[in-house]
C-alpha cells in the first residue's frame, strides 16, 4: 500500500454516514508496509488488565481484513496493539502505537488490512506506562473458498432482563463468526422494560438509572454492557458482524423519529439518532467505505465463496413511520379499505432507495451459493385472522383461537360442511407486525422480483421468539426461507400469555397451523440460531439456554431444519 504515513497516522478522520449525515468514529488503518511500528518485544509477565474494563473484539472478518478493538478507562495513554498468529505472541505479523482519545470515549478500532487469507488470530493491547496488558483476543480472517462455515445468529440483549447466558454459548460454540442482529442493549431507564420480581436479585439495572439520550448516556450503557462477563467472552473468543436495530436509538424508530421518542420533553430526535450512532460506532465498529469513501451501515461479506452475506438497515436510515394498525379501528369496525389502501402505497419504504438499489445490483451480480440477509425484522408473510389479534388478552381468547384452529384443520382436510362464515373467520386475516416487512409489502415484492430465480436466505432477530418461515412472493412463488433467532434475554410471548407449559404449547401449535408458511415457532425460550451453510444445504439448529436467571445453565437443542 503506498498511502503516506501522514495520511495512515490520520485514519480517515472524516467518516461520514452516506444517509443523514451523521459523524461515526473512525477506524483506525493499518496496512502491510505500515512503518508506524512499535518494539513487539515487551514483557508483560508482570502486568495486570487494569483500565481495560470492556475487554477486547473483533469485528467484519473477510479474507484480507479484520478489525480488533478495545477501550482503555484512561485518555491520551499510548496503547500498543500486537497481531499474532501464537497466543504467546512469539510470531507477532504486526503491531503499532495508538493514544487514546476521549472524543470516542477512549476506545481504539484498528482495521487491519492486506491480511493473508484464513488465518487464525490472536491480538491484544498494552499500555507500558500502566503496565497494562488486556486479554488475548482470538478471531479469523476467512478463507477464500470453503466447503462448510458456520454462523451464530443472535439478538435483543436485555442487560436488565438476565444473564447473558447465551452470549456464553456462543463463546464456546463451534460458530466462526457471531452474527449479531439488533438491539445490542436497550435504552430504557433502570427498573423499565425487562426488570421484573423474578429477576430483581440479580442487580442488573440499567445505568444511568434514566433513558439515555446524551452522547455520554449512551456511552455509559455501552459501558456497562460491555463489562458484562458473559458477553466480553463471546467478543474474545468470536469475530462479530453487527447491524443496529431501533433500542441501540429508541423504541421503533424510523428515519425520524421513535415510539420512544418526545421531542417536547426529550428534544431534537436528530440529535438524539447522532449521539446513539456515534456511540455505536465507538463500541461496534465497522467497515464501512464504499467505492466513493462513504460510510455504509449496510454492506456485504462474500464469505469463502459460499456465501454472499448482506447486513442491512431495516430501521434508521430508510424507513418510513410504521402504519398503526389501532388506527384503523372505528365504531363500525375494521376500515379495511383505508387500512389496504395505505399499506399497499408503492412510496413507502423501509429501506430507502439507495440501500434498496445497492441490494438488488449485490443479488443480480452475486455468483455465490447462498444469498443471506441479515436484517432485523421479519420478512415472511405473517398473516393472522383478525379475530386472534382483536382477542389477544381478553378473557375469550383461548377460546376464540381453540375455534379458529379447529376450523382451519378442517379447511386443511376438505370438510365439506364447513360453512362460509366460518371459513371467512380463518381466511380473514391482516399481518401481525406491522413493524416488519409485512408493514411494507410493495417494496418486499420488489426484491423478490429482482431475485430472477435466486433463492434468499433471510436472517431475523427484533422479535425476541423463535420463528421459520417460508418466504412466497405473492403469486405465491417460493424465493427462499426465513430464520428468525431468539433473543439473548429479552422475554417473548410469554410475557403474554404466562409460563405455563401447556399453554405454550397450544399457542405455539396454533400459530403454525394459522399461519400459511410457518413451520416452527419458539414462544418462550432465549437462545441463538447456529447456521451452517455447505454448498449443497443450510441446516438450522435453534439453541436455547435453560435458564437467564442463574450461571449454571444447560444448553438445548430446541429444533433443527434442513434446506437445500
Amino acid at each position: 500500500m503506498s498511502t503516506p504515513k501522514n495520511s495512515r497516522r490520520s485514519f480517515i478522520q472524516k467518516t461520514l454516514l452516506a444517509t443523514g449525515g451523521l459523524v461515526l468514529a473512525p477506524n483506525f488503518i493499518s496496512c502491510n508496509d505500515d512503518d508506524d511500528f512499535t518494539s513487539p518485544n515487551i514483557d508483560t509477565s508482570g502486568f495486570t488488565i487494569i483500565n481495560f474494563n470492556e475487554g477486547v473484539a473483533s469485528f467484519d472478518p473477510t479474507d484480507s481484513k479484520v478489525i480488533i478493538w478495545t477501550r482503555y478507562d484512561l485518555p491520551n495513554k499510548a496503547i500498543v496493539w500486537q497481531i499474532s498468529t501464537d497466543s504467546d505472541f512469539t510470531d507477532i505479523l504486526r503491531n503499532g502505537t495508538i493514544t487514546t482519545n476521549p472524543n470516542r470515549d477512549n476506545t481504539i478500532a484498528v482495521e487491519l488490512t492486506e491480511l493473508d487469507s484464513n488465518l487464525k488470530l490472536y491480538y491484544r493491547f498494552i499500555n507500558e506506562e500502566d503496565e497494562a496488558v488486556s486479554v488475548v483476543g482470538e478471531t479469523i480472517t476467512l478463507p477464500q473458498n470453503a466447503s462448510a462455515l458456520k454462523l451464530a445468529v443472535c439478538s435483543c440483549s436485555n442487560y436488565q432482563a438476565g444473564l447473558f447466558t447465551v452470549y456464553d454459548a456462543m463463546a464456546n460454540s463451534e460458530a466462526d463468526i457471531i452474527v449479531h442482529l439488533g438491539d445490542y442493549f436497550y435504552e430504557y431507564g433502570a427498573g423499565g422494560y425487562g426488570a421484573t420480581a423474578e429477576n430483581a436479585f440479580l442487580n442488573r439495572l440499567h445505568v444511568p438509572s434514566g433513558e439515555i439520550l446524551s452522547l455520554d448516556d449512551y456511552r455509559t450503557r455501552y459501558r456497562q454492557y460491555r463489562q458484562d462477563s458473559s458477553l466480553q467472552l463471546a467478543h474474545q473468543k468470536k469475530p462479530f458482524i453487527c447491524v443496529w436495530d431501533d433500542h441501540e436509538v429508541a423504541n421503533d424508530a424510523y428515519i425520524d423519529g421513535a415510539e420512544n421518542h418526545d421531542e417536547a420533553t426529550e428534544g431534537s430526535f436528530e440529535v438524539r439518532k447522532q449521539n446513539a450512532l456515534q456511540a455505536y460506532s465507538e463500541f461496534l465498529p465497522f467497515t464501512r467505505q464504499d467505492e466513493s469513501n462513504n460510510s455504509l451501515i449496510y454492506r456485504s461479506f462474500n464469505i469463502g465463496n459460499l456465501i454472499n452475506l448482506y447486513m442491512l438497515d431495516t430501521r434508521i436510515i430508510g424507513r418510513d413511520k410504521q402504519l398503526d394498525i389501532n388506527s384503523y379501528f372505528t365504531a363500525s369496525g375494521f376500515d379495511i379499505t383505508s387500512f389496504q389502501t395505505d399499506l399497499g402505497n408503492p412510496n413507502r419504504t423501509l429501506l430507502g432507495t439507495t440501500q434498496r438499489d445497492w441490494l438488488i445490483s449485490q443479488i443480480a451480480g452475486s455468483n455465490s451459493q447462498w444469498n443471506v440477509l441479515g436484517q432485523q425484522v421479519l420478512m415472511g408473510q405473517m398473516f393472522i385472522p383478525i379475530e386472534v389479534l382483536t382477542s389477544f388478552g381478553t378473557p375469550d381468547f383461548n377460546q376464540i383461537l381453540t375455534e379458529l384452529v379447529e376450523i382451519k384443520l378442517r379447511v386443511i382436510n376438505n370438510d365439506p360442511t364447513l360453512t362460509p362464515e366460518e371459513i371467512a373467520r380463518v381466511t380473514t386475516v391482516i399481518p401481525y407486525n406491522l413493524d416488519a416487512w409485512d408493514g411494507y409489502p410493495v417494496e418486499r415484492e420488489t426484491i423478490y422480483s429482482a431475485l430472477n430465480g435466486k433463492k434468499i436466505v433471510t436472517l431475523a432477530g427484533d422479535t425476541h421468539n423463535a420463528w421459520s418461515n417460508t418466504l412466497r412472493s405473492q403469486d405465491s412463488t417460493e424465493v427462499g426461507i426465513e430464520l428468525a433467532t431468539a433473543g439473548v434475554s429479552s422475554p417473548g410471548f410469554e410475557a403474554f400469555i404466562g409460563t405455563d407449559p401447556t399453554a405454550i404449547a397450544g399457542f405455539e401449535q396454533a400459530l403454525v397451523i394459522l399461519i400459511d408458511g410457518l413451520s416452527y415457532f419458539d414462544a418462550s425460550r432465549r437462545g441463538f440460531l447456529m447456521t451452517t451453510f455447505t454448498s449443497s444445504e443450510v441446516t438450522s439448529e435453534w439453541m436455547f439456554v435453560s435458564t437467564i436467571l442463574s450461571n449454571n445453565y444447560s444448553l438445548e437443542l430446541g429444533n433443527t431444519s434442513v434446506y437445500s
